[in-house]
Order: C-alpha cells, then sequence, then structure tokens
C-alpha cells in the first residue's frame, strides 16, 4: 500500500481464506489465515493496553521469523466470534525469559497462532498485529509503543522507528 493512502478508511485486502474482517472507530477484527477462528477486540483504551514489537527467543521460534509485533488486551474486552472450538493450545513454562507459563492458542486448521496468555500477565491476552484483518490500522492504532528484547534482536535488523527501545521487556 502506497504511503500517501487514506488510511482513515479501513483497507480489508484479501488475505487467507476469510473476507468477512471489519473495524470501526473502537473494535476490529483478527481472523486465522483459513477464517475458521475470528476475534474481536478494541482499538483504543481502557480494552488495549499496549502494542509492543519483541526480539526475544520464543516471539523468534513461534512466528517463525525475527521478531514480532503484537498488542495486549483486556480479556474482558475481547470476543471470539467463531472458531474457539477450533483453536488449539499449548503451554509451557521453560523458554519464556520470566519462566512463567505462556500458553499459545492456534488455530487448529491452519496453524495460525492467535494469541497467547501468560502467568506475567493476568487478566490478558497478547494477540498479533499480523492476524488484524484492517490493515491501516497496522500503521495507526497498533503501530508499537516499544521495542523489547533489543539484545536478542538480528544485526541486520534496525529495530522499530520512533519508539523506546528495551534490552529486555517493555510490557
Amino acid at each position: 500500500m502506497a504511503a500517501t493512502a487514506d488510511r482513515s478508511k479501513p483497507y480489508i485486502p484479501l488475505a487467507g481464506g476469510a473476507d468477512d474482517g471489519w473495524s470501526t472507530d473502537d473494535e476490529a477484527t483478527a481472523t486465522c489465515f483459513c477464517g475458521a477462528v475470528q476475534l474481536s477486540f478494541p482499538t483504543q483504551g481502557p480494552g488495549l493496553v499496549k502494542v509492543f514489537v519483541c526480539n526475544c527467543a520464543d516471539c523468534h521460534k513461534i512466528t517463525a521469523s525475527m521478531f514480532a509485533t503484537n498488542f495486549t488486551v483486556l480479556d474482558t474486552h475481547l470476543k471470539h466470534l467463531r472458531g474457539q472450538d477450533n483453536l488449539t493450545a499449548f503451554g509451557q513454562s521453560r523458554t519464556p525469559a520470566s519462566g512463567k507459563n505462556m500458553t499459545n492458542y492456534f488455530c487448529s486448521t491452519c496453524g495460525t497462532l492467535m494469541y497467547r496468555v501468560g502467568e506475567l500477565f493476568p487478566g490478558m491476552s497478547i494477540l498479533r498485529v499480523g492476524t488484524v484483518d484492517d490493515f491501516n490500522l497496522h500503521a495507526t492504532k497498533l503501530k508499537p509503543q516499544v521495542e523489547q528484547y533489543v539484545k536478542d534482536r538480528v544485526e541486520w535488523l534496525h529495530g522499530a522507528e520512533g519508539v523506546p527501545q528495551a534490552q529486555a521487556t517493555g510490557i
């Protein structure tokens, strides 16, 4: 999408198997790649808590990429629109830096990681910006507020521009 595009209107490209994503001023959807799982979440506080880039080792592995762009939402504001029974959970406490359990919820059909729930973050879910259907939100309301675990960032990546950098957790 061109840098001069109008970001005040939703931009929901065809990506994956669903074509029913939406966003309003206060709420939007996140959908897995095949479309079986769809969530709605707030796009502002108090339900939207924080947006951040994470370079920790777990985010490298679980995204099959070099970082993850995440956002935390209060569980009281997260809605499962469809497919909650299609989620598979996997949790462990061995590799998160906190040593606390982190449970990941994946679509059991396509494998998309929809969110994480951690003991260190009671009452919150950690969603992935890449699952958000309105791509304009990626550059506006879901722009990162901090980049964390920069000590684990690959050398060829120079980080999120214009946001505070934290050596470890910034949540």
